[in-house]
């Protein structure tokens, strides 16, 4: 039985004994103890004093009292103000790690969680790793926590950005191909993307010196807003505030009326009407894409149970967005485009549709939601893995579907994380300074290779074990350093620190395994059987591992609730640093007396099957020797 549970029952029955009290489980509340006092576990008196008309400092001291003289899991106290610290007994500890564990055979509730969604017009970059090693890491969470749970991933495999990509190789390829070029596909791709809108920046630049002299379609009204403008940003009286104001907006129009801009919206309204030629440069360009994206993901370790498309979905948010015209739930402007008003709900207006008949991406996530429930009926939980840039667009989709009538609108999730910056600055797709993961992998790798040789940790290893163990050793770099920061928070990230095997890094977890391995491979037996614990007095760093060991249902429970991995990183680090402190103090393999050497192994193997069993769940694997 848990120790809380052990303790609020004798704690209900201290009150009725002292104070003939009757209280609920519910009011009894236990806290973490103050690292500075001694004690497992810390209960708050505060509920109980107006039955005991006692101070707090008196109140804490019967309860001790009474626990101490007829609870035998509780072996001593200490009072501070209103808070009572509990020492357990060494013998609860000592039974609380022998106990065999128990799994519960609930089934929880089904669950979808949607991560990755790469877009088909470049790589995948240090933004979309944090966005994967998080998806990934809380499906595993949540399967440890008893959920049936479904990787989902969606591709934004249309809009104007992949037509980008695809207008610029129509222009500037020249049948050039991914294998002619020797780039893997997503960066061949990518490399267009990037082509287009520097092409597109300087189509943009001629427009504002020339003042749109050269602008053919622009209407009376555009051409008294223009000249407005520019009168405006080069009045040289006019507050800077205004001026940038005026510049911002003129440069949205030069970057409207640009020709490639008018030529990516034309290849885009193609699309839509199912233009052969169209479709079929389309898929040519996405099927290169693809086949990069599998390379990265196999090298990272991860997989998908359900693969959605926009190109097959946003036809259904369009369905949708009709049937919520027709129900009134939605408004159709003058010009043609549809809206939803969400001022009630302190959203504003959202654009479902353009004038044009054109989707936009919320009508896409519509029509993939609808899809999504529609054939995974029993799940009761979505998650959408997606960066906190997007916070109010998943605010407006959730409400939407709620509007639209979909009561399992209240069971989606947006698990929003902060932004990945790097040392110098801030990524941009657009201008080709993002981190590439592919890239990125390999330098982590490579940096691997480099400080362990350095710190000779390869002897007696075959070529292809120390490639194995650089690659492990650079991916665990990688992924503990994302998943140890809390999801909600911007991070920088930098490649250098990731890799030490001292701080607080995976590579220093997975040293901590490796050497705990290496103890049990000398070690003449590591049975738990074979050892008295009856004969065993804790030393405080045993009593600390144990703990630890105790603590790890609760955490996980935490993780998954929070959705939240940092909680089983930081964890795993304190149970790794705790061993480390246990294995330079006490004697393991030398211990003369052999039940407490049997014990130490035991309490050592234990520690092993749980770092490995959590840095599972951070998507980490961890070496049998290094």
């Amino acid at each position: 039985m848990k120790i809380e549970e052990i303790l609020s029952q004798s704690i209900i029955n201290a009150l009725k004994t002292l104070y003939t009290a009757d209280f609920d489980k519910s009011a009894v509340v236990f806290q973490k103890t103050n690292p500075d006092f001694e004690g497992d576990i810390t209960l708050v008196v505060f509920p109980f004093l107006k039955a005991s008309k006692k101070n707090p400092e008196q109140t804490a001291a019967d309860i001790g009292n009474y626990l101490k003289s007829n609870c035998a899991d509780v072996s001593n106290f200490n009072v501070v103000k209103g808070f009572l610290n509990l020492v357990i007994a060494d013998s609860y500890w000592l039974n609380s790690f022998i106990a065999k564990e128990t799994t519960s055979q609930e089934q929880k509730a089904e669950i979808m969680v949607e991560y990755c969604s790469p877009n088909t017009n470049k790589p995948i970059h240090l933004g979309h790793v944090r966005n994967i090693l998080l998806g990934w890491s809380m499906a595993q969470i949540l399967e440890a926590n008893g959920h049936k749970v479904i990787k989902a991933n969606l591709v934004n495999d249309r809009g104007i950005h992949i037509c980008k990509s695809m207008l610029a190789w129509q222009k500037w390829g020249k049948g050039e191909t991914p294998e002619k070029a020797g780039i893997k596909g997503d960066h061949w791709v990518g490399k267009y993307y990037v082509m287009f809108e520097q092409k597109l920046l300087g189509e943009r630049s001629e427009i504002l010196e020339s003042e749109f002299a050269h602008v053919q379609d622009l209407n009376a009204a555009e051409k008294e807003e223009v000249f407005n403008l520019y009168s405006i940003a080069k009045n040289l009286d006019e507050k800077e505030e205004i001026k940038k104001n005026a510049w911002e907006k003129l440069n949205e129009l030069a970057r409207l009326h640009a020709d490639l801009s008018k030529g990516v919206q034309e290849m885009l309204r193609k699309w839509e009407a199912g233009d052969e030629a169209t479709i079929a440069l389309w898929k040519k360009m996405n099927g290169w894409v693809y086949d990069g994206f599998a390379e990265t993901f196999k090298c990272i370790g991860i997989r998908f149970d359900k693969t959605y498309y926009e190109s097959q979905t946003y036809l259904l948010g369009k369905k949708a967005v009709e049937e919520g015209l027709a129900k009134n739930v939605f408004i159709k402007r003058p010009d043609g485009s549809v809206i939803i008003d969400l001022k009630q709900e302190k959203l504003d207006e959202k654009v479902l549709l353009r004038s044009d008949g054109t989707s936009v991406y919320i009508t896409q996530d519509i029509g993939t939601a609808i899809e999504r429930h529609k054939e995974f009926p029993n799940v009761k939980g979505f998650i959408y893995t997606v960066g906190n840039e997007q916070d109010y667009h998943f605010k407006v989709l959730f409400k939407t579907l709620k509007k639209l009538g979909y009561a399992w609108a209240d069971n989606c999730y947006h698990l929003s994380y902060g932004m990945v910056e790097l040392p110098e600055g801030k990524m941009k797709s657009r201008e080709g300074t993002v981190v590439d993961a592919d890239e990125l992998i390999k330098e982590m790798i490579d940096t691997a290779r480099e400080t362990t040789q350095a710190l000779g940790k390869i002897e007696n290893f075959t070529s292809d074990e120390a490639e194995n163990l650089y690659r492990m050793i650079g991916l665990a770099a990688l992924k503990y350093f994302i998943l140890k920061v809390d999801p909600k928070k911007k991070m920088l990230f930098n490649p250098k620190e990731s890799i030490d095997f001292n701080g607080n890094t995976g590579p220093f977890i997975q040293y901590t395994y490796a050497r705990i391995k290496s103890i049990i491979r000398k070690a003449e037996t590591a049975s738990e059987q074979n050892y008295s614990a009856a004969h065993i007095n804790l030393d405080a760093k045993e009593k600390t591992l144990i703990k630890l060991l105790y603590h790890y249902p609760a955490l996980l429970a935490q993780a998954a609730k929070e959705y939240n991995p940092s909680v089983i990183a930081a964890y795993t680090y304190d149970l790794a640093t705790a061993y480390n402190s246990f294995y330079h103090d006490i004697h393991i393999l030398k211990e003369e007396n052999r039940n407490l050497k049997n014990f130490r192994i035991a309490l050592s193997l234990k520690v092993a099957e749980q770092i490995k069993q959590a840095m599972q769940l951070l998507g980490i694997e961890v070496p049998e020797r290094m």
